[in-house]
């Protein structure tokens, strides 16, 4: 079981070991790397070598001497896993707040990001709505309250699709965690601060994409933030997805990501101004 030290974290992470181009991929907040195994199973016909890692108090990563940490922080993590695999280039995404630290990932290295692929995600910060919320929601959450109907509730809506099965994967593995380990991580998410007045220094072919029904991740988020990114087209939209459309609708999303690690192995040889996916 592959481990990597960063800072003081132990951080896990997974890889195909193909050797052909790299896809570096960031989990959703409350997942863990086995969420991109859909993807892993669509994109096993190609070279392309599929990576991922459990971002810091999810998975099998814990929270190391300290559990005060940012995206910034997450996006060096992913820098150290590619460079314990010896990777030296690769196309970046992530769902969700795994798209918080594809970016920034994007802003520390870009001699080492060929591509970004942003998957239910945006770059701006929480507005003071979305912190009440989130404050609330992670008090209850790492209470002493019943925490079924609470996960319950959450499942349809953090991964949306229309399969109970995938919801109950899920649900089952929440309960069965430390429920208050998750606190570190929710201070994380709140206090994350913007960086859409960055964008403009991504040159990168960039896919930003998100599912129909995602109520997170809504249609104008995204469009801001494709607008934002030189090397973005617009917004792709998966029907009948929700906010976790890579573990729900794998093959749509697939088939994108494979388009944008071919486009960026190109703009890798030869780069090109807004080379949009």
């Amino acid at each position: 079981m592959p481990f990597v030290h960063s800072d003081s974290v132990n951080i896990h992470f997974r890889t195909d070991a193909v050797h052909g181009p790299t896809l570096l991929l960031a989990h959703g907040f409350l997942m863990d790397e086995s969420m991109f195994d859909p993807l892993r199973k669509v994109l096993a016909h190609t070279d392309i070598n599929v990576v991922a890692w459990d971002a810091r108090g999810h998975g099998r990563t814990g929270y190391g001497d300290n559990p005060r940490f940012d995206y910034w922080d997450l996006a060096t993590d992913g820098l150290r896993v590619l460079d314990a695999l010896g990777i030296e280039h690769a196309v970046v995404g992530g769902v969700s707040q795994g798209g918080y630290a594809a970016l920034r990932m994007a802003l520390l290295a870009p001699d080492r990001v060929t591509g970004l692929a942003l998957l239910d995600t945006e770059a701006d910060a929480c507005t003071r709505a979305d912190e009440t919320y989130y404050e609330n929601f992670f008090d209850e959450w790492c209470g002493t309250g019943a925490l079924r109907p609470l996960a319950q509730d959450l499942a349809p809506r953090l991964i949306g699709g229309n399969d109970p099965r995938i919801w109950q994967t899920w649900i089952t593995r929440w309960l069965a965690a430390d429920r208050t380990a998750i606190r570190p991580a929710a201070d994380c998410l709140i206090g994350r601060e913007s960086v859409h007045g960055r964008l403009g220094e991504i040159t990168v072919p960039a896919l930003v994409l998100r599912g129909e029904n995602d109520l997170s991740s809504t249609a104008d988020k995204c469009a801001r933030l494709a607008a934002g990114l030189p090397g973005a087209s617009g917004v792709r939209t998966v029907a009948g997805a929700g906010h976790g459309c890579a573990l729900t609708h794998p093959e749509p999303v697939a088939a994108a990501l494979s388009s944008l690690v071919t486009a960026c192995t190109k703009y890798a040889v030869e780069p090109v101004a807004a080379a949009g996916i």
